[in-house]
């Protein structure tokens, strides 16, 4: 090949480069004819007179007995600009809160929020607004999703709101894990063409680039108190500060390192002495109605060798949000589980962004030769894309299957979608086809498409919030799943009349966790409670002495965590948006529980007219900050200050010109 050959296939491939990089480089942009709303976008600095970030700090207060921790999350927000402001501010919360109290204080003036329907509640609060007066709403997007609404936040005022929640901390093989999130990660909510997004606007609010952080404060403490001695108290997410009243009391606070920031969940582990699960019976006796809640300790796990043979299907992320860590964290996880399979296994890996590819169009045997090429395959991937999360559960859940085979569908995930009803529906219904098990990975999880999943599923959510974790994870998975430790479960009251109990089936029980049980009773507790099913060396039969359980004020926190339970029962599994029945069900729980829940908000008004020109305040979005580990791949246009994509298509020109003058030696460098 001649040289002015060799300079016309440059040429034509410099100008390729030159139309394809705009493309390239902002794959993840919607087009311009798509609702620019359906994606979260970058914060952009304007009017200096406007304060863009209201939220100054979030203190968070948790109090922790036995199995229930009671939390108080106090957020500050100060209007430092020159004009009045309706603050919007998304957040998350925990899949298990029961959300159950609201206070707004104005200097010395206290609001305590009441329990309305949704819509009645933004009424009030578009009302006030109106009218001058300053209201805080709380609404429920998604069970870990939350929206506060302030309005007429005058210049210099600081207004404190105080939210309160209750949940039930379930230990895993001994382990107790308190999880408080900071930061709802950016959801992919689909494109016009797919119809797999929602008209909700909440995934639209804005995130901050990557690594910068909010400028408000972020502090957290833990007061643990057991019935046991605390065995380990630690904190692989931050750097905290111990310290111990007595062998079972202890206080827990963030250090002040200056590295302890709030683009990550805060997760709290801790472990007390001896390996048996505290088990027992808790009971509240109120006005009105009467609450107990159930622990019981499992029995041990089957051996290994009694272990038939399965399949297993990883659906693997590889969309935009899971770039850098998220995904190299997957690769260290599915390099464990696949390389852990046994020789009678088979397997097969479907990887998934805007549409989705599977390793084979059959499931595998697990040699070496087909381990290897599914780890090498995985090992390609840089993440990039949209998440279309249903075609990939769908076509795994119709792909050909052996009979003779226990089917497990392991799904490996950061959640980062707006379609969690609908996972939750197709797991549900196919339930008979396959185990579903999910992994979230992540420093911000969400969590409640893993954990709903696995409830779905009928097992285990599994979080990977740093790289180090994944082995291990992997390695309890693999312990999990080796068999049910019990089947075909029977829970019995013998003397005590309960009702309207949840779970209303209990399903098998996998490794260490204990069998929950709420519900309602009625009468004198007396007579037994009995657990039944069958285990790995037969038939399985534990009582539990009801007369030694006695009703305590304390126990107060049931009455939240039971309806709360109810509410996940009904909504979680079912697009009850579409059901009149279940709506009213959910909406009259919220009201008479004072819960938040998808129909039912908080709402907040001071009396006194505090803006006599209410139309002239603006509204401001919360800017959050990107959860630690996820890159600007994941947020729709463009970082501030990052050239257009004409730009980029110029230089590259640019460069492909300088490339040919030097060819042609016309340029000496």
């Amino acid at each position: 090949m001649n040289l002015r050959t060799r300079l016309y296939l440059f040429a034509l491939a410099c100008l390729t480069l030159a139309l394809l990089t705009p493309r390239l480089l902002f794959a993840t942009q919607a087009p311009e004819d798509e609702d620019k709303t359906a994606s979260p976008y970058f914060m952009v600095d304007g009017d200096p007179a406007i304060d863009r970030l209201p939220l100054k700090s979030t203190t968070v207060d948790a109090q922790i007995a036995g199995v229930i921790v009671d939390v108080k999350v106090v957020q500050r927000y100060r209007n430092e600009g020159q004009r009045p402001l309706e603050a919007v501010y998304v957040f998350p919360g925990s899949t298990r809160a029961a959300v159950h109290g609201l206070r707004m204080r104005i200097g010395d003036r206290l609001v305590v929020a009441t329990i309305r329907e949704k819509e009645q509640a933004r009424a009030e609060y578009e009302a006030a607004k109106n009218a001058g007066r300053t209201a805080s709403l709380l609404e429920q997007h998604r069970p870990n999703v939350f929206q506060m609404n302030l309005a007429n936040i005058l210049p210099g005022d600081e207004i404190e709101v105080e939210l309160r929640y209750t949940e039930l901390l379930v230990p895993t093989e001994g382990k107790y894990q308190f999880v408080y999130p900071t930061v709802a990660g950016p959801r992919y909510n689909g494109t016009a063409s797919t119809s797999t997004g929602t008209a909700e606007r909440w995934p639209a609010m804005p995130f901050l680039p990557q690594g910068q952080a909010l400028p408000g404060s972020f502090d957290l403490s833990v007061t643990l108190g057991s019935p046991l001695p605390i065995q380990q108290v630690v904190s692989a997410t931050h750097e905290i500060e111990v310290r111990y009243e007595d062998s079972m009391r202890a206080r827990v606070r963030l250090a002040a390192t200056g590295r302890n920031g709030n683009d990550r969940d805060f997760i709290l582990d801790y472990r007390l002495s001896g390996t048996q699960v505290e088990s027992g019976v808790m009971l509240y006796q109120g006005q009105d109605e009467n609450f107990f809640l159930a622990m019981l300790e499992p029995p041990a796990a089957v051996a290994p060798q009694d272990i038939p043979a399965r399949e297993y299907i990883f659906i693997v992320d590889v969309s935009g949000s899971m770039h850098g860590f998220p995904l190299d964290t997957s690769k260290t996880l599915l390099r464990s589980l696949i390389g852990a399979l046994r020789a009678k296994d088979t397997f097969n890996v479907l990887l998934f962004a805007g549409s989705n590819s599977v390793l084979a169009p059959h499931s595998l045997p697990a040699t070496q030769a087909s381990l290897r090429s599914a780890i090498e395959t995985i090992e390609r991937q840089q993440g990039g894309g949209g998440t279309e999360l249903l075609p990939a559960l769908r076509r795994a859940l119709a792909m050909p299957r052996d009979e003779n085979r226990s089917r497990t569908i392991v799904l490996v995930t950061d959640g980062y979608v707006t379609v969690e009803p609908d996972a939750f529906d197709l797991v549900r219904e196919r339930l008979g086809d396959a185990n579903v098990f999910a992994f979230g990975i992540g420093s911000s999880v969400n969590r409640h498409l893993i954990e709903g999943l696995a409830r779905a599923g009928r097992g285990e959510p599994f979080v990977v919030t740093q790289p180090g974790q994944a082995g291990e994870e992997a390695e309890r998975f693999r312990r999990y799943i080796e068999a049910p430790v019990l089947t075909r479960v029977r829970v019995k009251f013998e003397g005590l009349d309960v009702y309207e109990v949840e779970p209303q089936s209990v399903p098998d029980v996998f490794a260490a966790r204990p069998v929950i049980v709420l519900g309602k009773w009625r009468g004198t507790p007396h007579g037994a409670l009995t657990i039944e099913g069958i285990a790995g060396a037969g038939m399985y039969r534990r009582s539990y002495d009801l007369g030694q359980a006695r009703p305590a004020t304390e126990n107060e926190a049931l009455r939240f965590l039971w309806a709360r339970s109810r509410i996940a029962t009904l909504s979680d599994y079912t697009r009850a948006q579409s059901d009149d029945d279940l709506v009213r069900q959910i909406t009259q729980l919220g009201l008479k529980y004072s819960l938040l829940t998808q129909y039912t908000s908080f709402i907040a008004v001071d009396k006194v007219v505090r803006n006599t020109h209410p139309q002239d305040q603006e509204t401001v979005d919360q800017s959050s900050p990107l959860p630690q580990g996820v890159s600007n791949l994941a947020v729709a246009g463009e970082v501030p200050g990052t050239p257009e994509p004409e730009t980029w298509a110029l230089l590259a020109v640019a460069l492909c010109v300088l490339l040919w003058l030097k060819g042609t030696g016309r340029l000496r460098v």
